[in-house]
């Protein structure tokens, strides 16, 4: 518009990212999702130029994420995220919230330069200029509240896509342990498995000899020897076919095979008693049986390796989802074997003080740093190198106990190490 002293002023003049977004604006929020899992994450302008940018130390890994940024209905930039394959899912994520936090603040940040620049010209106007601007100022109000408008409905859409992402994130790690936890069980059951038919085969042999014994003796009581005859030529059959060693042994074969047979029918029991597969409502379960069980299923992975301590006292039983305190469990050991010392020692504790239980799983490792404590239950969080954790072990764990309606807190452990508690409202 011009002026009365012949100053020429355009309210909205075209403005560049650079104008607009301050390092304060953008580079927290890219170590955000550095923090994420993300090799880097770097803002460019539509030329391909680095604007902002930001990076791990370790490698950067390939691109996985590019989205474009707008303004005013134009297209004024690109974020670009870049990670492991593997990570894809989470950081496309992490990236669409990203984009939704750069636009809020371009946004903002131009209603901001209009308003005052707006004011700058208010001031040096005359009477005449100051109602012609404020009738602009309401237009532009008017537009900005559409826009604001606009952009809360694509927050909350962002938002369920985000726990739409979430919840299937969630489902993947639930996958993955099942998967693990289903190749120890495997290994487990197929030791003896192995010997029963090792067994079997041995005494498929007893049995064709002591067949031959018997035919032998048909065949000769058919052509009517004298009966001293037919002994010593008895006994020498016996000692040819090695009869005497395989009345000894077969008696081991058998049990050894009884026993082994057995161990498949515990292993079965207690991983059918940890899945609860036919029990799928709520109902009235022992949390210090899901621990033995979930011990049972996991006996591949602590046998001849971890140290179990059992402090557990008799518990009320809790009505709810029976998968729930599988999931729990099943984490929380291998979040403490996989962070326990050299000599993996885990101490497992239940109590009931009337009105709330308390389980506790606790581990002789390194501990958690107070400065994280607030961190590990969010998902992707992780303190293991990159690709040795999904960071969702924890994740999972945590959800599962609001399921319970309890609560979830870790702890210094007795003599060091992270002392994980869980504690669950009874209701009584």
């Amino acid at each position: 518009m011009t002026m009365g002293d012949g100053l020429v002023y355009l309210v909205g003049e075209e403005k560049g990212v650079r104008e607009l977004l301050l390092d304060s604006d953008v580079l927290p929020l890219l170590h955000g999702v550095l923090s994420a899992g993300a090799g880097s994450a770097r803002l460019l302008d539509e030329d391909g130029e680095e604007l902002w940018g930001a990076a791990g130390t370790g490698s950067r890994g390939e691109i996985l994420v590019e989205l474009p940024l707008y303004l005013e209905g134009e297209r004024v930039a690109r974020l670009r995220v870049c990670g492991e394959p593997a990570r894809a899912e989470g950081l496309r994520a992490c990236a669409e919230l990203l984009k939704v936090a750069l636009d809020t603040v371009l946004r903002n940040n131009l209603k901001r330069v209009l308003t005052t620049e707006i004011h700058t010209s208010v001031v040096n106007s005359s009477h005449e200029a100051l109602l012609k601007i404020n009738a602009d100022l309401a237009l532009s109000e008017a537009r900005y509240r559409e826009l604001a408008g606009n952009l809360e409905t694509r927050v909350k859409e962002r938002g369920a896509e985000l726990r739409r992402a979430h919840t299937h994130i969630l489902q993947q790690e639930k996958m993955a342990a099942i998967g693990q936890l289903a190749a120890g069980v495997a290994h487990e059951i197929n030791n003896p498995l192995g010997f029963i038919t090792s067994n079997l085969h041995t005494l498929q042999k007893y049995v064709a000899r002591f067949c031959a014994m018997l035919q032998f003796y048909r065949d000769h009581l058919n052509l009517d020897l004298p009966i001293e005859t037919l002994s010593a030529e008895g006994e020498r059959k016996w000692r040819e076919l090695k009869l005497p060693q395989v009345m000894a042994d077969v008696g081991d074969l058998l049990s050894q095979s009884l026993s082994g047979a057995e161990r498949v029918t515990r292993i079965v029991a207690d991983l059918k008693g940890f899945s609860h597969v036919d029990e799928a409502q709520d109902m009235p379960i022992d949390l210090n049986e899901e621990l033995e069980r979930t011990l049972g299923v996991l006996a591949h992975a602590l046998s001849g390796r971890a140290e179990i301590v059992r402090e557990l006292y008799p518990l009320p039983r809790l009505t709810c989802n029976p998968q729930l305190p599988g999931q729990i469990f099943l984490n929380l050991l291998q979040n403490a074997l996989t962070h326990a010392g050299d000599a993996p020692r885990i101490t497992l504790g239940s109590f009931f003080d009337g009105e709330r239980i308390r389980i506790s799983v606790a581990d002789n490792g390194p501990g958690v740093p107070a400065a994280l404590r607030g961190q590990i239950f969010e998902p992707f969080f992780t303190t293991l190198p990159v690709g040795s954790g999904t960071g969702m072990g924890l994740a999972v764990v945590y959800e599962a106990v609001l399921k319970l309606g309890g609560t979830l807190s870790v702890a210094d452990a007795p003599g060091g190490g992270a002392d994980f508690i869980i504690t669950i409202p009874t209701g009584k």
